[in-house]
C-alpha cells in the first residue's frame, strides 16, 4: 500500500523532477488576506504572486499546504464525520505558474502524474471544462486521448474560478476519479452528479483573464496556473478505498482513539472520525500559534476541540483523551511537518487543560439540556432562551447545543437565542451608560457591538493584512481619511498592540495597493476591546471596508518586547532577594527604558541593587525560552502565577513563564503583553536608579540591550575622562578622588580656622586692633569676616565673648551675597542688654526679617551681604539705646 506520506513525497518530488520549486507550508494563520480567518487552499500563500503585489526568485512552484475550512463561507465542521470526504483540516497538494506554463503543460503534468507515475487508469478519469473553454478541451482529447463524452463542458461557475470581483479569473478543469458502478452516483453534469461515484480529486485553474466589478475586461499579460488536489481524496483512490477515513494516516488515529477509549462500537464510527479530524486540526492549529480564545481564530479552535472531546465523552472515557492521542498525530504526521513535533508539548498541554475544563461546563450544561428536553419529542424545537442560558451562566456554545439535540431529532430556536444575546448585549450597555463613563467613548460602545473585539494577531508576527471596519475623526465615524489628517482606525485584526498593562502601544505604518500610506502614530485599547491606531495620513486616500497591509516599527517593539520581559524578571528577582512582600504597584514599559513600582518599606542598598541585577542577568543568560499558556484566572493562580497591578483580567488568562529556579520557573505571571520568544534576547538588564514614589512603594527604572550597553559604555568613557584629569588610572580614580576629597576637607578645615582667627584679630573701621571699645558704657566687640561659614558663628562668639571678659560680641560673615549675624552678651550683662533685640536691628538692616535666640546669643540674617558693615553699626546703635 503507498503511505499518505509517500503519496505527499511522490507528488512533491515529480513537480521538483519538473523543474518546480518546492515550497514548504505557509501557517495556518494567513498572512496575506485579511479576509480569510484560516489558509483555505494551496494558492492562499501565493496570492500576491499571483496579482504581482511580490516576486518570488521563481517562476513555477509546488506544495503541500496546510488547510483548515471552520469558519465562514468554507465551513464543513457539521459535516465533519458523518461523510466521506468533509475534514476540517486536509493537505492541498498543488503546482503553480506564475507567468511560465499554462494550459497545455498543466494538463500534461497531471495527466503523466496520474497516470504513468502513479498507475491510476484512465479509463476511471473523467475531466471537465467550463463549456466556452474549447482550447482546454482540444487540449484535454490530444494529450490524454479521452473520448469526448468523458471530456464534459460544464456551464456553471463551478468551473469558473475568481479571486474576487476584482482581479485575476479564468476557467477550471476539474479531474473525476470513477470509484465504481457499485457506488450510487453519476458523472459531473448529470442528473446524479451529487452521488458518491464520481469524486473531484484535482482541480486546474487556468488564470486567464482580468476581471473589474465581476466582468471580464482584459486578459492577463501573463497567464498563470493554480492547481490543487486534496491529499486526503488522492490517497483514498491510490489506497483502493472510497472513504477518505478508510486511508492510513485517519485509520492509525482512529484505531489510536479506539484502544484509549477501549469502545469499537460500530454505531460510535462517527465519533471517533470527528475525534481524528480535530485532533489534526487543534495539534495544527497549535502549532501555528492559535490558541483557544473566546473570539476569532481562538475561538473557532476552541469550538472544534470541544465538539471533540464532547464525542470522547459519549465514547465513554473518563479522563482527558485528546492529549493522549497527539503520540499518534506526531508519528504520523511529523516527519512531514517538523513543526509538530517543536510544538508536541505545548499541543498536549493546552488539549490537556481545554478539556479538563470543558468536562466540567459539559457536566453542568449535559444536565440542564436533559431536564430541558425530558419532555420535548422528535422534532420538537429547545427554546431559545434556554440555549441561551447554557451558553450565557455554563459556557456551553450554541452550536455544541445543537450538535447534541441533533441526533435526538431536536433542533432549537436560533432566533430566540438570539434575541436573549441583543436582550443581554442592552442591558450591558445600559449598565455602561450608568457607570460614569465618558461620553465620548460612547462610539467605541458602537463598534464593539457591531464589530466585537478587535482580533490582535501581534504575538505571533509584526505585520500582516487587515479590513478596515470603521474610521474615527474627531470622535465622530467618517467613510475616508485624506491627506494631512490624522484618524483613529479600527481594523478587524492587527498585530499592532494597544496600550495596556503598563505597555505602551506600538507604531508604524499601514498602506494599501491604491497608494494610501499612513503613519501609526499610537495604538489604544479603549473598553479593553478595541486596537485603535491612531494614524496620520502622509499619502493617498482610506476608506472604509478597504484591505490594508499593517506593518509594525519591529525594532522598537523589539525594545519594548526586552523590556517587558525584563519587567517580569526584576519582579521575580525582588522576591527571591527581599521577600514575597514584594508586589508590583505598577510599570511603564517604553522603548527606550523600564521602570518598576514596588511594595517595599526602604530604600535598595547597594549590594541588594547588585544582587537583583545579577540575577536578573543570569536568568538572561540561560536563554530559557518563554513559554505562553492560556487558563482561568483561578487556574492561573493556583499554578503560583502573579497578577500584575492595574491589569483587569477576564474569565481567560495568558500565562507567561521564564527562567529556571532549580526545578521550577522563575517567573510565572499573568500578562497580555508581547515579549521575547528567549530570555537572551533581553542581551543585558542595568538598573540605572531607585527611589522613592510614595510611603512604602519603590521604583526602579532600568534598561535593556542596547541601550544598557550605551549607557554603560558613556559612564566608562566619563570614567575615563576623569581618570585623564587625575593623572591616574581608571582602577585608581575612587582612590585618588578619596584622597582629594580628605584633602579638601582639610584645607576647609584651616580656612576656617583662618577666619575665625581674623574675626578674633581685630581690624576694620569699627574695631580697634588693641581691643574692644567702649559703647554706652559696654565693652563691644565687633566684626564682618568674609567668607565665614555661618555654622562657625556660635562658636567664634563665644571665643569672643571670652575676650572681653565683660560686654558684647557682635559677628557679620558675609557669604555669596547674603549675610549671617550673631551677637552673644557675656552672662553677667545679660539681665542688661537682649542679644536678641541687638540681632533684630542688624538683621533689619540687611534686608531680612526676625532673627532670635537667647538673651545671652542670638542669630539671624539678610539677603543684603553689601550691608554688613552697616548692620554691626546698627547693632552699636541698638545699644547706645538700652539704659545704662
Amino acid at each position: 500500500m503507498t503511505s499518505t506520506n509517500d503519496i505527499r513525497r511522490s507528488f512533491l518530488d515529480y513537480f521538483e523532477k519538473n523543474g518546480h520549486a518546492r515550497v514548504p507550508s505557509a501557517s495556518l494563520v494567513p498572512q496575506n488576506d485579511p479576509t480569510l480567518m484560516f489558509v483555505n487552499a494551496g494558492m492562499v500563500p501565493f496570492k500576491n504572486v499571483f496579482t504581482g503585489l511580490e516576486s518570488r526568485p521563481y517562476s513555477t512552484a509546488s506544495s503541500a499546504q496546510k488547510c483548515v475550512r471552520a469558519g465562514g463561507k468554507h465551513n464543513d465542521l457539521d459535516n465533519v464525520g458523518y461523510t466521506a470526504r468533509h475534514h476540517t483540516f486536509f493537505e492541498m497538494l498543488g503546482n503553480f505558474s506564475f507567468g511560465d506554463y499554462f494550459k497545455d503543460r498543466a494538463i500534461e503534468l497531471a495527466w503523466n502524474l496520474l497516470t504513468k507515475e502513479w498507475g491510476i487508469s484512465p479509463d476511471r478519469l473523467t475531466a471537465t471544462v467550463y463549456h466556452t473553454d474549447d482550447e482546454a478541451f482540444d487540449l484535454w482529447k490530444k494529450i490524454s486521448g479521452l473520448p469526448d463524452s468523458r471530456i464534459i463542458r460544464i456551464p456553471t461557475k463551478d468551473n469558473f474560478w475568481s479571486m474576487g470581483d476584482d482581479g485575476p479569473c479564468g476557467p477550471c478543469s476539474e479531474i473525476f476519479f470513477d470509484h465504481g458502478d457499485h457506488i450510487p452516483g453519476g458523472p459531473p453534469g448529470s442528473p446524479d452528479e451529487d452521488g458518491d461515484r464520481f469524486v473531484e480529486i484535482w482541480n486546474l485553474v487556468f488564470m486567464q483573464y482580468e476581471q473589474a466589478a465581476g466582468e471580464i475586461v482584459s486578459e492577463l499579460p501573463k497567464k498563470s496556473i493554480d492547481t490543487g488536489m486534496g491529499l486526503e481524496r488522492i490517497a483514498a483512490v491510490l489506497q483502493g478505498v472510497h472513504d477518505n477515513y478508510d486511508t492510513d494516516t485517519f485509520k492509525a488515529l482512529i484505531r489510536a482513539s479506539e484502544e484509549l477509549t477501549s469502545n469499537n462500537s460500530a454505531d460510535m464510527v462517527a465519533s471517533h472520525r470527528i475525534i481524528a479530524d480535530h485532533l489534526r486540526t487543534s495539534g495544527f492549529l497549535v502549532a501555528d500559534g492559535v490558541l483557544p480564545a473566546n473570539e476569532g481564530r481562538g475561538y473557532v479552535l476552541r469550538r472544534i476541540m470541544r465538539r471533540a472531546m464532547r464525542h470522547a465523552h459519549l465514547l465513554g472515557a473518563s479522563e482527558p483523551l485528546m492529549y493522549r492521542l497527539v503520540p499518534a498525530l506526531v508519528a504520523e504526521m511529523g516527519a512531514a511537518y517538523p513543526e509538530l513535533i517543536r510544538a508536541q508539548p505545548l499541543i498536549e498541554a493546552t488539549l490537556q487543560q481545554e478539556e479538563t475544563r470543558f468536562r466540567q461546563t459539559l457536566s453542568n450544561g449535559l444536565k440542564l439540556l436533559d431536564e430541558a428536553t425530558a419532555e420535548l419529542q422528535n422534532g420538537d424545537t429547545l427554546p431559545g432562551e434556554t440555549a441561551f442560558k447554557l451558553y450565557d451562566t455554563y459556557g456551553f456554545p450554541y452550536d455544541l447545543t445543537e450538535d447534541a439535540l441533533r441526533a435526538r431529532g431536536l433542533g432549537v430556536d436560533r432566533d430566540g437565542f438570539d434575541a436573549a444575546m441583543a436582550q443581554q448585549k442592552a442591558a450591558a450597555r445600559a449598565a455602561w451608560k450608568g457607570s460614569g463613563a465618558k461620553a465620548s467613548e460612547d462610539i467605541w460602545f458602537d463598534l464593539v457591538e457591531e464589530y466585537g473585539t478587535t482580533e490582535f494577531t501581534g504575538y505571533a508576527g509584526d505585520e500582516g493584512e487587515g479590513v478596515v471596519l470603521a474610521i474615527v475623526k474627531d470622535g465622530e465615524r467618517v467613510q475616508a481619511a485624506d491627506v494631512g489628517q490624522t484618524v483613529d482606525i479600527v481594523l478587524n485584526q492587527t498585530p499592532f498592540y494597544g496600550e495596556s498593562g503598563g505597555q505602551i502601544g506600538d507604531t508604524g505604518k499601514l498602506t494599501t495597493l491604491k497608494g494610501f500610506v499612513g503613519e501609526v502614530e499610537d495604538t489604544s485599547k479603549p473598553l479593553g476591546k478595541l486596537h485603535v491606531l491612531r494614524t496620520k495620513v502622509v499619502a493617498g486616500e482610506l476608506t472604509v471596508d478597504e484591505s490594508v497591509h499593517q506593518k509594525v516599527d519591529s525594532e522598537r517593539r523589539d525594545r519594548v518586547r526586552a523590556n517587558h520581559s525584563a519587567t517580569h524578571l526584576l519582579h521575580a528577582a525582588l522576591r527571591h532577594r527581599l521577600g514575597t512582600h514584594v508586589t508590583q504597584k505598577g510599570s511603564l514599559v517604553a522603548p527606550d527604558y523600564f521602570r518598576f513600582d514596588f511594595s517595599h518599606p526602604k530604600a535598595l542598598t547597594r549590594e541588594e541593587i547588585d544582587q537583583v541585577e545579577a540575577d536578573v542577568n543570569a536568568q538572561i543568560r540561560g536563554n530559557e525560552p518563554v513559554t505562553t499558556r492560556l487558563m482561568t484566572l483561578d487556574e492561573a493562580i493556583e499554578a503560583g502565577a502573579m497578577a500584575l497591578f492595574g491589569e483587569k483580567y477576564g474569565d481567560e488568562v495568558r500565562v507567561l513563564s521564564m527562567g529556571r529556579s532549580s526545578e521550577t520557573d522563575y517567573s510565572v505571571e499573568l500578562c497580555g503583553g508581547t515579549h521575547v520568544r528567549a530570555l537572551g534576547d533581553i542581551q543585558l538588564l542595568k538598573i540605572i536608579s531607585e527611589s522613592a514614589v510614595s510611603s512604602g512603594v519603590r521604583r526602579i527604572e532600568a534598561l535593556t540591550g542596547e541601550a544598557a550597553r550605551q549607557w554603560l559604555s558613556e559612564r566608562d568613557s566619563k570614567l575615563r575622562e576623569a581618570a585623564a584629569t587625575l593623572k591616574a588610572s581608571p582602577d585608581e580614580v575612587p582612590a585618588r578622588i578619596a584622597s582629594l576629597v580628605e584633602e579638601r576637607r582639610r584645607l576647609e578645615r584651616e580656612l576656617a580656622d583662618a577666619k575665625k582667627a581674623l574675626a578674633m584679630g581685630g581690624g576694620g573701621p569699627s574695631t580697634d586692633a588693641a581691643g574692644p571699645e567702649d559703647v554706652n558704657g559696654h565693652k563691644f566687640l565687633g566684626q564682618v569676616v568674609e567668607g565665614l561659614n555661618p555654622k562657625d558663628l556660635r562658636s567664634t562668639i563665644d571665643t569672643m565673648k571670652q575676650r572681653v571678659g565683660s560686654g558684647i560680641a557682635a559677628l557679620v560673615a558675609v557669604n555669596d551675597g547674603r549675610a549671617s549675624v550673631a551677637v552673644g552678651v557675656t552672662d553677667d550683662l545679660a539681665g542688661q542688654v537682649s542679644a536678641v533685640d541687638l540681632v533684630k536691628a542688624a538683621v533689619a538692616t540687611l534686608g531680612g526679617q526676625g532673627g532670635g535666640g537667647r538673651p545671652d546669643m542670638a542669630q539671624g540674617g539678610g539677603p543684603d551681604g553689601s550691608k554688613a558693615q552697616d548692620a554691626l553699626e546698627a547693632v552699636k546703635e541698638a545699644l547706645e539705646k538700652v539704659a545704662a
